[in-house]
């Protein structure tokens, strides 16, 4: 059995799965949004942690479109084009892999 379909059994069960929603994903909101001052890639973390809470909350979902718009518009204003876009993206999560799987193989998490 899904977790989520075991916890969503009973009305008290909804408000805490929503609950833990609402923390794991605000909380990875607050990060992404620091990380659009300082270094990182905000803009991706800031869009993961809206894609958390847009699984239980309208209002989130509503956001990360109106985001998702405004990024491919400051995309478009700098002239990068679509295929450099996927393929940096492409680039980003081969090179978090392979960090990970290092970081893995030697011990460190």
């Amino acid at each position: 059995m899904k977790i989520r379909t075991w916890f969503k059994k009973t009305p008290i069960g909804r408000l805490v799965w929503r609950v833990i929603i609402g923390a794991i994903g605000g909380l990875i909101t607050v990060f992404g949004a620091v990380a659009l001052v300082g270094p990182g890639p905000g803009i991706l973390i800031l869009l993961a942690g809206l894609g958390i809470l847009a699984t239980e909350f309208a209002w989130a979902a509503r956001v990360m479109v109106h985001t998702r718009t405004y990024a491919q518009k400051a995309a478009d204003k700098a002239g990068i084009p679509k295929w450099a876009q996927l393929a940096l993206v492409a680039i980003g999560a081969v090179v978090s892999i392979l960090v990970i799987l290092f970081l893995h193989s030697a011990g460190k998490i």
